[in-house]
């Protein structure tokens, strides 16, 4: 099965062009929504320039090839004549899973904080919005996020603050520009009206830590269910042209509408240096027969740097380096 990495440019106003991926585009069919995004017809490996569409990203490709993908069913294994006794039939998440609990004892072990740059994009009240870019950091105990929005221009300079079991458990936010921004700085509940706007999740489910959890509970949901098939690609990559993750993408699909799933597929990226999730994208059942899958949510983590020793300073709205109150 061959995949290709696709790569993003982040144009936003007054900020240098971000290169960032978008994830692996399989050769069974497009999977993105033509409206928001270049369609995979006219995606070309010669089309390798950023082009600006009206604040929107373009989409040049660059093709790889990766190992064959392994799959696994959920159909019951028969046991053979020579063997002494049957064997006894494996849900296919349970590798999945397996790799779901190491990469949160891998973070619990090793990972104190982090800061890296998210990209994200999510469909709310069934509309898929715009790409969004953010440099954040992340400490885990106690749990602490300082955010700030990169892009697009809507959103530029937006920061916000969260730390848990502090502030009376509000989020801490001023608007980069515009009305908003005169309005100062804002005190909000994290899962309010006001800080949901436009978040399809709170800052406090904001992580790898807290996307690996979701995983591993999402999985041992699932598995109370047979209609599920795995496929595994290795040597996949991740990044941008001079800084690509080695990763291998777990894909999960179910092929038979249940209201206890969450999608229709989704794909995992696990960095195979860090054993940990950095990329992650989810797809709704098509809209009609043999129709492409409807892209839901899907977030990318990049340039790392772990163990800063990050202090309470680091998450004070009053830090200098911020801009809450200039």
């Amino acid at each position: 099965m061959k995949c290709c990495i696709v790569y993003q440019h982040a144009l936003c106003k007054g900020l240098p062009a971000v290169l960032i991926v978008l994830g692996l585009a399989f050769s069974a069919g497009a999977e993105q929504e033509p409206a928001q995004s270049v369609s995979p017809q006219t995606q070309a490996v010669q089309n390798s320039s950023p082009q600006k569409q009206q604040g929107q990203f373009t989409e040049p490709v660059h093709r790889v090839e990766n190992q064959p993908t392994q799959k696994t069913t959920a159909a019951i294994q028969v046991a053979t004549a020579e063997q002494a006794k049957p064997v006894v039939p494996q849900h296919p998440l349970v590798p999945a899973l397996q790799v779901a609990r190491a990469a949160l004892a891998n973070i619990d072990a090793g990972i104190q904080d982090y800061q890296c740059t998210l990209y994200k994009r999510e469909r709310i009240g069934g509309k898929l919005g715009a790409y969004e870019a953010m440099f954040i950091k992340v400490r885990h105990e106690p749990f602490s996020v300082y955010m700030k929005f990169l892009g697009p221009s809507s959103v530029k300079d937006r920061e916000c603050i969260y730390v848990a079991n502090k502030n009376e458990g509000k989020l801490i936010a001023r608007e980069g520009s515009g009305i908003k921004r005169m309005a100062g700085v804002f005190h909000l509940v994290p899962t309010g009206f006001l800080a949901m706007q436009g978040q399809k999740y709170p800052i406090t489910e904001l992580g790898i830590r807290n996307l690996t959890s979701r995983l591993i509970e999402v999985a041992e949901n699932d598995m109370r269910f047979d209609e599920c098939q795995v496929n595994w690609t290795r040597n996949a990559k991740i990044g941008t042209k001079t800084n690509a993750r080695t990763v291998t993408c777990l894909e999960v699909i179910h092929p038979v509408p249940r209201k206890e799933f969450r999608f229709h597929k989704a794909r995992i990226y696990i960095d195979d240096e860090w054993k940990v999730p950095i990329r992650y994208e989810a797809y709704l059942w098509p809209e009609r027969k043999g129709g492409p899958p409807i892209l839901d949510e899907e977030y990318t983590y990049m340039n790392f740097k772990f163990n800063n020793g990050f202090t309470d300073e680091d998450f004070e709205e009053k830090n200098k380096a911020y801009k809450f109150h200039n």
